[in-house]
């Protein structure tokens, strides 16, 4: 896939997004999905050996050209397939005070059994979780694409301990 030093991705950093999140904001496009959802509207980004490798340094120089943009989301693709090279890219990406979304077909209660998530979990504002399910998509929703996909506000739910969704 990529090494930690590293990421795979489907495109170059995408900027200047309002519909990736809230706000103007950055969006990395991770390659390689497992979950291979039908109705999945990036089918280029599962393979896992697609897309191109980029050094997080370039990626974090990148993303500093654009201060504008108040956060940036990690969409895909899985970019939790990547999770090692997460625990390099999302402390860099916190100390330039984005906030952090995060996009995967996994869902929370999964997730927080997994160490290597909770070492990152405290650097993502909000995760989307689920699959996306053609049979539930509804375009009214505002960033999510099926209704069993959840807004999760990540602080909440930790401090809270139980899951919180983020309302628009």
């Amino acid at each position: 896939m990529s090494n930690i030093n590293s990421l795979r991705l489907a495109s170059p950093l995408e900027v200047d997004s309002v519909s990736n999140g809230d706000g103007l904001r950055m969006v990395l496009w991770f390659q390689g999905c497992l979950y291979e959802c039908k109705g999945c509207h990036n089918l280029e980004s599962w393979a896992i050996d697609g897309g191109q490798v980029y050094l997080i340094e370039d990626i974090v120089n990148e993303i500093k050209k654009h201060p504008h943009n108040e956060g940036l989301t990690l969409s895909g693709g899985d970019p939790l397939l990547q999770i090692s090279a997460l625990k390099i890219l999302l402390p860099q990406l916190k100390d330039l005070g984005l906030n952090i979304w995060l996009y995967t077909g996994d869902v929370y209660e999964n997730l927080i059994k997994d160490s290597n998530f909770r070492d990152i979990i405290k650097y993502i504002d909000i995760l989307v979780d689920g699959p996306f399910v053609e049979k539930m998509l509804d375009l009214n929703l505002s960033y999510r694409g099926s209704s069993n996909q959840r807004r999760i506000d990540v602080k909440e739910t930790l401090k809270k301990e139980q899951v919180v969704i983020y309302n628009i």
